[in-house]
């Protein structure tokens, strides 16, 4: 069975590997290795990023934390009762994750954030252990079109059967079902490509369904 986490100083992917151990040497004190998943596997949502980011996951070892495409993804969870507490962008800040878990499809930070085809290949293993070892899942928003198309191919979905659109919710022949969304980053916020309301409005609609979903078991 695969793990659902590669280890500390997995080997996969050598230009990773590389781009790892030149930020190990300037900043020791970072995390510097691959991101953990984020929250439980019990949970019945799972939100997937492209990978971490710079300063951000990859210096504080937790998904979206440190850098701007977090203050809109907590405040969004705290919002639809994903989350609770305080996102103060440092893992200490006391934030916790209700029924939602957060992962990456590429699990160590890329130069200039942007993986080759190779390594979402090679990472997607523990995207699908993930997948597969969450039980309750029941919603999975993809967070731009590398996380939906790695996803979807975890799924052992059609990528020509589920195209990638913001808004977009696709069955995948399972109990869960997948959302796409733009990637919350800073780039396509301050462009207009996403606004927080129509982030929101996905995030709205998984709510909306598990909402449904405890009435129906109740």
């Amino acid at each position: 069975m695969t793990a659902t986490e590669p280890g500390h100083d997995c080997p996969l992917c050598p230009r990773l590997v590389d781009f790892r151990e030149e930020w190990r040497a300037k900043e020791p004190t970072w995390h510097n290795a691959p991101v953990p998943t984020f929250g439980s596997h019990t949970a019945r949502l799972l939100v997937v990023g492209l990978a971490p980011g710079l300063r951000g996951a990859n210096r504080t070892g937790r998904p979206f934390t440190g850098d701007y495409a977090g203050d809109l993804l907590y405040r969004t969870l705290i919002e639809f009762g994903f989350a609770t507490g305080s996102y103060q962008a440092r893992t200490d800040d006391g934030l916790s994750l209700i029924d939602a878990a957060i992962t990456n499809a590429v699990r160590c930070v890329p130069p200039e954030n942007k993986p080759v085809p190779l390594e979402i290949r090679t990472c997607r293993q523990f995207l699908s252990a993930t997948i597969d070892a969450m039980p309750r899942l029941a919603a999975i928003v993809a967070l731009g079109r590398i996380a939906h198309d790695s996803t979807a191919t975890a799924l052992g979905l059609r990528l020509k059967a589920v195209p990638f659109a913001h808004g977009a919710v696709h069955a995948t022949g399972g109990g869960a079902l997948l959302h796409d969304s733009y990637h919350c980053s800073r780039y396509n916020t301050n462009t207009g490509v996403l606004t927080p309301e129509m982030f929101r409005a996905v995030f709205a609609a998984v709510r909306r369904r598990l909402d449904i979903e405890d009435e129906t078991s109740s």
